[in-house]
């Protein structure tokens, strides 16, 4: 596979989302080089990007390497959308541009249209782009930029089941765009922020297994230390 080098970070982060590169496993640029068909330089340099969001992390004697973030770090990243999304809501109901709205409405349109026809992969695809041109919508870049590393990273973290009403989940959206339109802030706010705890519900960690041992070899070691 090649890819342009501009590209690199995108690609390293994609596969790391979606477990090509395993939690713990070492990040060797000759190997990235080699698999994305570039110089170890932009690589090099994806790696720094990486770690700055945490994707991945310098080990003394490992060099880089596939972060492994706990339970207590994921569940931030739910809670930190939970309260990143409702303020981008209120932003983009006095930012937005009609073009904004235009793509909006008709994401709401073609979702409300394959929630009755019961789309799966569908779905999941049109939420991220709703709440990727929602996060745009606000005007904000760095809001807009930590709303989208923290959807890459929930999206390595959790599992994320069928909502149990897809239908109510777009309905919620077309709510969403319905205030941003009317440019009411605190509507927009409201109802996203209600989005976003009913959505959260339907998330389960992907490492939960993984923690568990941790947690059973942790306490192993502590049972077995000195005693008084």
């Amino acid at each position: 596979m090649r890819i342009p080098a501009h590209s690199v970070c995108t690609a390293i982060r994609d596969d790391i989302v979606a477990g090509v590169h395993e939690r713990g496993s070492r990040l060797t640029e000759e190997v990235l080089a080699r698999r994305y068909g570039v110089s170890r330089v932009p690589v090099r340099e994806a790696l720094r990007t990486l770690e700055a969001e945490g994707f991945v992390v310098t080990r003394r004697h490992a060099g880089a390497c596939v972060a492994e973030p706990t339970e207590h770090e994921a569940a931030d990243l739910l809670e930190m959308r939970a309260l990143l999304e409702p303020l981008g809501a209120a932003r983009a109901a006095q930012r937005r541009t009609e073009a904004h709205l235009k793509v909006l409405r008709g994401l709401v349109r073609l979702g409300q249209e394959r929630a009755r026809g019961g789309g799966g992969e569908d779905l999941r695809s049109l939420g991220g782009w709703f709440h990727e041109t929602l996060a745009q919508a606000s005007g904000s870049p760095p809001l807009a930029s930590t709303l989208t590393q923290l959807r890459h990273k929930i999206a390595w973290m959790y599992a994320v089941d069928a909502p149990p009403s897809p239908r109510e989940s777009w309905a919620e959206h077309g709510a969403i765009v319905d205030a941003v339109a009317r440019g009411d802030g605190e509507r927009a706010r409201a109802v996203t922020a209600l989005h976003a705890e009913r959505v959260t519900a339907v998330h389960r960690l992907r490492f939960s297994g993984t923690a568990e041992r941790v947690r059973t070899s942790q306490h192993a070691v502590n049972m077995s230390g000195p005693r008084n």
